[in-house]
């Protein structure tokens, strides 16, 4: 095998792996919106229960992600953004199959085996970006996004930004696809 092709094949596998993400993201947008136009934001937080770090963590990604695709705050804004944030209790239920001892016939004779059934409960939560047309106040884009290990403080002090970023990757929307 040739250099080329190993060096190719490890880093499209390399790619792929990275590319995995834990979170469900998705976006919508309205057909009729002209995205060129929006040039500042203002954030509205009256619909965002998280507690205060966590409320910090979102708005400054947020703000931070609007910044980067070369939008300003402002207070006469072209967009109104407005987060929520939304958690349910997930119980993921896992199975095994049996094992033990096969009696008379083989493994399709009767005999003694077990299974296993073990479950797990946790709190996923997720992040709606609304943005809102300032003139006419219609919604013109929105992403959604799921995915966040709430129990963990560690995990959502990580998982904050990298969902946040993949929400906000979907803006402004790429019309051609």
């Amino acid at each position: 095998m040739s250099k080329k092709y190993i060096l190719l094949l490890l880093a499209s596998a390399t790619l792929g792996l990275t590319s995995c993400s834990p979170f469900q993201v998705r976006s919508d947008y309205a057909e009729t919106a002209n995205f060129n136009m929006y040039k500042s934001y203002k954030l509205r937080i009256d619909d965002l229960k998280l507690n205060d770090i966590d409320k910090d963590r979102v708005l400054n990604e947020v703000s931070k992600q609007l910044q980067t695709k070369g939008m300003s705050v402002s207070d006469n804004p072209d967009l109104i953004v407005n987060v929520k944030a939304s958690h349910k209790k997930i119980q993921d239920i896992q199975s095994a199959r049996p094992y033990g001892m096969y009696g008379w016939g083989g493994p399709f004779g009767w005999g003694v085996g077990m299974s296993r059934t073990w479950t797990q409960n946790y709190n996923q939560g997720g992040l709606t970006v609304d943005l809102i047309d300032a003139r006419t106040q219609k919604l013109v884009w929105q992403g959604v996004g799921s995915g966040i290990s709430v129990d963990s403080p560690k995990s959502k002090q990580k998982q904050i930004p990298e969902i946040v970023a993949e929400i906000m990757a979907n803006y402004p929307p790429n019309r051609n696809k």
